[in-house]
């Protein structure tokens, strides 16, 4: 039996306003309690107002690490997918979302941070540090991550192509990715919109993809965003 020791945790120190934008932001009491609370409300509203139903539950991971990977074209597309997992693993499970939206202002950082669990990736320095400490955080913690590719919302509800920071996060790693397709997403929250409608939403989950075998190098990078989005692509959303 390893002995148990006590680690300081990682954002311990921080001032308030950096602590919501780091990317070793840790969960205590009260923000896990906030956590349970606001996604019990998040799930009463996606059943009642978008019916949500999903399709492949089978494919969730039980406990982290895992990324889940998805077409994005709304803001209901993190909440619907994090609604999904269970709220024992649910402190470690961080949707990563543009830094320049969601943590611009202290008002927006406390929502995305103290709420949606969020962690920020800033759009315009996205530099392969940041990604390192991600990758690190991924591994070692463990922990989970639910990650739009694209890097931005589709204005036509159309998948783009992906970025490749995915493939730096995952080469070379056991974490599985599960590939997932929100449909309805688009339909029930435009990017123009100001108010979500009241629109069917459906998920349907892929298996899990391992790139354990793949190279942590820029051609292993290439190939863990092509068969992901692959993947992504050929899980067929309903009519």
């Amino acid at each position: 039996m390893e002995e148990w020791k006590l680690e300081p945790a990682k954002d311990l120190g921080l001032p308030p306003t950096e602590r919501l934008k780091s990317l070793h932001r840790e969960s205590g009491l009260i923000s896990s309690g906030l956590h349970i609370t606001w996604w019990a409300m998040v799930r009463g509203y996606l059943r009642v107002w978008h019916r949500l139903s999903i399709t492949g539950s089978e494919h969730i991971p039980t406990k982290p690490p895992f990324v889940f990977v998805a077409n994005h074209s709304s803001h209901l597309d993190a909440l619907v997918l994090a609604s999904l997992l269970s709220w024992r693993i649910r402190d470690r499970v961080f949707p990563i979302a543009a830094g320049d939206v969601f943590f611009q202002s202290p008002l927006s950082s406390v929502f995305s941070a103290g709420l949606l669990n969020a962690l920020p990736m800033w759009r315009k320095n996205c530099g392969p540090r940041a990604l390192a400490q991600l990758r690190t955080r991924l591994v070692e913690e463990p922990c989970s991550y639910i990650l739009f590719p694209e890097g931005t919302r589709s204005r036509d509800g159309q998948m783009t192509e992906f970025k490749p920071g995915l493939g730096m996060l995952i080469a070379g790693t056991s974490v599985p990715v599960v590939p997932c397709y929100l449909h309805g997403c688009f339909e029930a929250w435009k990017p123009d919109q100001r108010w979500p409608r009241p629109k069917r939403i459906h998920v349907r989950m892929g298996e899990p993809i391992s790139f354990e075998g793949t190279t942590n190098t820029r051609e292993g990078w290439e190939q863990v965003v092509a068969m992901t989005q692959e993947r992504v692509r050929a899980i067929t959303p309903i009519p």
